[in-house]
């Protein structure tokens, strides 16, 4: 007699009776499923792991310290039979069938008339994978496809649009550093989800040739700009697209709201009524000298570490940094868009305290293949800058910490 495939259901447990024999792990790790769930969950056993008899103690399911008895299954609707007395898990999966209450068996699936499938949850999609083959049942197979699956759901490999609920707006997404492997997972997921695409010339560029043909890109720098300033007319090609029904991400370097000017966007979209949601990015002031070998903090050596932008210069009366107060700082200093400004940088500090002799470290194109890292002082920098031809994008590290490292310059 050929064997039939078990048949897929999704169970609402929700304010239902559902026995659980057995403490140990087993019921560790299906509990927390259960509880989400819903369940009015009983618990029957004599012991309990810690984590098990802590949940009884915050009232998430209810305790009977004892061993099985028959009659303790007649009013459930679920339940997951998993003590280690083989005689007690016959009795109690034998009580289930004449009751007719759907019955997970830890040690003996074939005994059982449900099987728990290995699933995993994305964006309020749960994914629950069963072997169709009773007798080659494999549960490490089928745990990894449920983890191929939804790792792709979560990282936007596996794009699954949404055709009923899908809301448009703007997302704010913060690409990290430039390796596309940096991205949150959220923010690729969106990526993979958009209808337009404005991207930052220091995004995650690679992730760009993934999308599908369908998606609009558009190159945050080529906007026409006409008689308006830049950031103005990004944020009115972000509403109009938005308006049109369209998801739109807006694909910026590193975190949005450092030196990102998201907030300028995010206010932008609230003006206009635009639905706006912001996902952060890992900031290049902290990854970039990271994947050079530098520690922005160290034990003994850095308590604590201060971003500063350096597009604009120490003497500029626009300027909003207090560098004679950073000079005094014995923490680190970590510079961005500082490289064509890093002499005078490096001037200023020098004349309100800081030793000359302080160790620098430029890191270009941090974290691509193009990565490089030059080392000098604060005495030196300026021609080094020059001499090695060291080009923005550079995030520049000021301190001890520069020398805490194996020496990885190039």
């Amino acid at each position: 007699m050929a064997e039939h495939p078990a048949y897929p259901v999704g169970l609402r447990l929700t304010g239902r009776r559902v026995v659980v024999l057995g403490g140990g792990q087993v019921a560790q790790r299906r509990l927390p499923a259960l509880i989400a769930a819903g369940a009015d969950i009983h618990l029957v056993s004599p012991t309990a792991t810690p984590s098990v008899e802590a949940m009884a103690d915050a009232g998430e399911l209810t305790w009977e310290r004892r061993p099985y008895e028959e009659g303790d299954l007649a009013q459930a609707w679920y339940a997951l039979i998993a003590t280690g007395d083989t005689a007690a898990n016959t009795r109690a999966s034998a009580e289930a069938e004449a009751h007719r209450v759907w019955c997970v068996r830890s040690d003996d699936a074939d005994a059982a008339t449900a099987w728990t499938p290995a699933t995993g949850h994305s964006e309020g999609v749960t994914v629950a994978v069963l072997t169709t083959n009773a007798r080659g049942r494999d549960p490490r197979h089928t745990a990894a496809i449920r983890d191929a699956v939804v790792e792709g759901l979560r990282d936007g490999t596996l794009v699954a649009p949404h055709h009923r609920t899908r809301t448009t707006g703007v997302a704010l997404v913060g690409g990290g550093p430039g390796d596309p492997d940096l991205i949150t997972v959220r923010g690729r997921r969106l990526l993979a989800e958009a209808d337009v695409v404005i991207a930052d010339r220091l995004g995650p560029r690679d992730l760009l040739a993934e999308l599908p043909p369908h998606v609009e890109v558009i190159d945050a720098a080529k906007i026409p700009y006409g008689r308006f300033m830049a950031q103005e007319a990004i944020n009115n090609a972000l509403i109009e697209h938005a308006k049109q029904g369209k998801s739109v991400v807006r694909l910026k370097g590193g975190d949005p709201f450092v030196f990102g000017r998201g907030m300028e966007e995010a206010q932008a979209l609230a003006e206009a009524g635009i639905a706006c949601t912001v996902v952060p990015g890992i900031s290049s002031s902290i990854s970039v000298p990271g994947a050079a070998g530098i520690p922005v903090t160290h034990r003994g050596v850095a308590h604590e570490f201060t971003v500063v932008s350096g597009h604009v210069a120490p003497d500029d009366e626009r300027s909003l940094v207090d560098w004679p107060a950073l000079a005094r700082l014995r923490g680190t200093l970590v510079v961005l868009m500082g490289v064509d400004k890093i002499g005078a940088i490096a001037r200023t500090l020098i004349d309100n305290g800081k030793p000359a002799d302080t160790p620098v470290a430029l890191v270009q194109e941090g974290t691509t293949a193009a990565q490089r890292r030059v080392d000098a002082t604060l005495e030196t920098v300026a021609e080094t800058v020059s001499a090695q031809d060291v080009k923005p994008p550079a995030v520049i590290v000021i301190g001890d910490v520069v020398n805490v490292g194996p020496d990885t310059s190039a």
